[in-house]
């Protein structure tokens, strides 16, 4: 199959190349190619590549950010996504799209489905919902995953933040009302080229398995960093005080996704093992 990975360059874009590379004709494109606000831009770009999929991995991620910057959040997550979405439905080709947890308000005590009632609290959260809708509407049978809380090699993330502050400081705070499933690039790439192969379309979650705090991640990345000393004390999202707000349950239910691929994706612990070892390595 021909693929075409929007927004290679970034952190899962990279990994979505890496993984996607020898299986099928792929191609990649980003900012400096195309810019997805415009959507001729899109149509010249994927007139170029003429692929059978695209897989758009491009996004405004900046969550604080996008509170004084809604609009250009908005052009990029919502008007961006439905413009790649809408160009790749008239060349005949299939749409992948990501999304997040952060679509969800963080009220339910359980994990959430795919087809729980959305209601975003912060402004990226908004953009990227819109952008849900804008792709679905320019194509009904696109497949959009939901994820979240993606680390990996290729771009800035809390892992790589962490042991960053724990080389700095001896002791290091973080929150630990906010719950959630880490979820390793490469984890993410193997699912998506899997819910493709699956023939898998509208709205999957894909993310590593289990569920843990920020806090009790930051304790597992310094333990399995092998560093000594640090402190890491745990504090609540209002005594962060960050712009956005976050939602408290950020878990988001994997069922649906074992059931199309039939198993679901390793657990988070497994997989930040891998990451740390391969970054050592």
């Amino acid at each position: 199959m021909r693929v075409l990975v929007v927004g290679h360059k970034g952190m899962l874009g990279q990994d979505l190349m890496r993984i996607l590379e020898g299986r099928h004709v792929l191609s990649g494109a980003d900012c400096d190619e195309l810019d997805i606000r415009e959507i001729e831009s899109v149509r010249a770009c994927l007139k170029t590549h003429a692929p059978e999929a695209v897989i758009n991995a491009a996004a405004y991620t900046n969550v604080d950010g996008a509170e004084s910057e809604e609009s250009l959040a908005h052009d990029v997550n919502a008007k961006g996504a439905g413009n790649v979405a809408m160009a790749a439905r008239e060349l005949g080709a299939r749409t992948v799209h990501l999304s997040t947890d952060y679509v969800f308000d963080g009220k339910k005590a359980a994990p959430y489905l795919e087809g729980d009632p959305t209601g975003p609290i912060n402004a990226y959260g908004r953009s990227k919902l819109a952008g849900e809708l804008a792709v679905l509407e320019a194509d009904p049978d696109a497949l959009i995953v939901r994820t979240e809380w993606l680390y990996g090699k290729g771009g800035k993330n809390f892992v790589e933040t962490i042991i960053r502050l724990a080389g700095e400081r001896d002791r290091l705070t973080v929150v630990d009302d906010q719950r959630g499933s880490p979820t390793w690039t490469v984890h993410l790439a193997k699912g998506i080229e899997r819910l493709m192969s699956a023939g898998a379309t509208g709205i999957v979650h894909a993310t590593n398995s289990g569920v843990t705090t920020w806090h009790k991640f930051a304790v597992r990345i310094i333990e399995l960093a092998g560093i000594k000393g640090v402190r890491v004390d745990p504090i609540t999202s209002d005594q962060l005080d960050r712009p956005a707000k976050r939602p408290r349950n950020s878990v988001l239910d994997g069922s649906k996704f074992a059931r199309i691929t039939g198993a679901p994706m390793p657990a988070w612990e497994e997989a930040l093992k891998h990451y740390m070892a391969e970054r050592k390595s």
